[in-house]
């Protein structure tokens, strides 16, 4: 694929990015001030990384320089308090071509690996996409020696056409094809000069729109360490699945190997024919080219990535974000009080191609959910909208919006009657992955959940003809999107909200609406 073709799709855009240091008021936490423009953001493909530490403040002011209006979405960020800044269309409304917005809100009690990325009119196919790492404070200690060095791997598949024309295709009702390639930090190739005798940490980070990736090193091994914000046991692997909107951050030891160049691998998954980006770690001061074979990853292998996700477990006893350790929190011992199934389906409803859930295709109201919930607006959602369970009911279009009472704990089963590998994504919130099944769901399948050391995460792969669940503890109060991470599905209508409340007013579980909130549809007379 011609780098050529990535330059063509952005030409045009005017960008710039500043970016101040931290300042301290009084006690409070540093503050993080970034100014962004996009698509590019600083010239920049990917976007400038994002780093800070556990509990900052970071101020964002967006400008928008496109000729649509954007927002930015932080996968991951739990947005404690304010999912007034979550930047998707049920909790904001959109930035206005030629104007900014400034988005602010506190990392509280997380760390790890990241990133953010466009929300809307399938912009995220044109990249603007970036790392976002928070690192722990200097008083917590690391389950694993501190690194030589970090790098992030933004890896994702890439169509060499613009997202206003694949947002044409898919409203058309044409389903997109493969894409046309895979990118690695926005080339189809890179090289990484690592000096030998070091160890290093690699943020791996799909940020693709459609497909799973495989990723792997020649001659190395990769201990991991993190998963999206949760220290894991300490695995070692060859190569390692990473679906779409998944972070992991793996250790790599540059120690008793000839010094020399390697080759590094990315691949797509369950895909026909495979797509791959091959990369070259070079050890520092080396002069002696990489050789072949290229280290072979899986190919189909479903059955191999249902095992290897079984592998990635929490480590109890290490600390993350907070001094207690991450095992204190027994959720395999907390009653559920509701559960959900959650079933994907492909379908046409009125002759248009649609994703649904639970047979309702979800559409985005002109007004955002939080803002008519927050002013009591009537006639924008209907809790009754949406079932527990899948219907027989014909498919609709509709806003959906699970009604749940603030720390509910709550059990999902996602349910993938499809031949494709879906993944799913929770703001506001992590949650814990106790299962992955073969066939339908029933409820004898709890017998096999890990209510022990399930980890926590943000965005978990469902395989084909397959189930995954997760238990969750909703004790964000927001109105938080669930959603496909598979782009195209998720603007075709997979996606719901949920409403997580209580009928107490008050600042220490939810921020006021902000003072620069853009109001928008019904709310713009409020």
């Amino acid at each position: 694929m011609r780098e050529g073709n990535l330059v063509n799709l952005i030409l045009g855009i005017i960008l710039a990015c500043c970016t101040f240091s931290s300042y301290w008021v009084n006690a409070e936490d540093p503050y993080r001030y970034f100014t962004f423009q996009v698509i590019l953001v600083n010239g920049q493909f990917p976007a400038p990384r994002i780093e800070c530490e556990t509990n900052d403040n970071i101020i964002v002011n967006v400008i928008n320089k496109l000729d649509e209006p954007f927002l930015f979405t932080w996968s991951g960020i739990k947005q404690r308090r304010t999912s007034w800044q979550d930047g998707v269309l049920g909790t904001n409304c959109p930035i206005p071509p030629n104007s900014n917005w400034t988005y602010k809100f506190q990392v509280k009690d997380q760390i790890g690996t990241f990133t953010y990325f466009p929300s809307i009119n399938f912009q995220r196919a044109a990249g603007g996409f970036g790392a976002f790492v928070i690192q722990p404070r200097i008083v917590i200690t690391t389950p694993y020696p501190i690194p030589n060095g970090e790098l992030d791997l933004l890896i994702g598949d890439w169509y060499n056409t613009d997202h206003k024309t694949l947002r044409k295709k898919l409203e058309s009702g044409v389903q997109l094809p493969l894409p046309n390639g895979l990118l690695i930090n926005g080339k189809s190739s890179t090289t990484l000069v690592l000096k030998k005798g070091l160890t290093y940490k690699l943020r791996i980070s799909n940020v693709g729109i459609a497909t799973s990736i495989n990723f792997r090193i020649q001659g190395h091994l990769m201990t991991l360490v993190e998963v999206e914000g949760a220290h894991t046991m300490q695995e070692t692997y060859e190569s390692l699945d990473i679906h779409p909107g998944q972070s992991a951050a793996v250790l790599v030891s540059l120690k008793n190997l000839a010094s020399k160049s390697y080759y590094f691998v990315a691949s797509t998954r369950f895909t026909k024919p495979i797509l791959n980006a091959i990369g070259i770690l070079k050890y520092e001061g080396s002069t002696t080219p990489p050789s072949k074979p290229l280290p072979i990853g899986p190919t189909y292998h479903l059955h191999w990535s249902m095992k290897q996700a079984r592998t990635i477990r929490l480590n109890l006893t290490a600390n993350a974000a907070r001094p207690n350790p991450q095992g204190s929190f027994h959720y395999g011992n907390i009653t559920v009080v509701r559960r959900l199934i959650i079933e994907n389906s492909l379908t046409k409803i009125k002759g248009a191609l649609r994703c649904a859930v639970n047979n309702v295709s979800y559409v985005d109201p002109p007004t955002p959910l939080k803002l008519a919930d927050w002013f009591k607006i009537p006639g924008v959602f209907d809790i009754n909208t949406f079932t527990d369970t899948p219907t027989s009911r014909p498919a609709m279009l509709g806003v959906s919006v699970v009604n749940i009472t603030l720390h509910d704990f709550v059990e999902i089963v996602f349910q993938n009657k499809e031949s494709t590998v879906q993944s799913w994504h929770f703001d506001g919130t992590s949650f814990y992955v106790v299962g992955y099944g073969s066939g339908v769901w029933t409820y004898n399948m709890r017998k096999r959940y890990n209510l022990v050391d399930g980890i926590s995460r943000h965005t978990v792969q469902v395989y084909p003809k397959s189930w995954t669940a997760i238990l969750v503890s909703l004790d964000n109060k927001g109105m938080w999107n669930l959603r496909s991470t598979v782009w195209w599905r998720n603007y075709l209508g997979q996606q719901l909200y949920f409403k997580v409340w209580n009928d107490e007013k008050s600042l220490y579980t939810e921020a006021d609406i902000p003072l620069n909130a853009i109001k928008c549809g019904k709310a713009s007379k409020y």
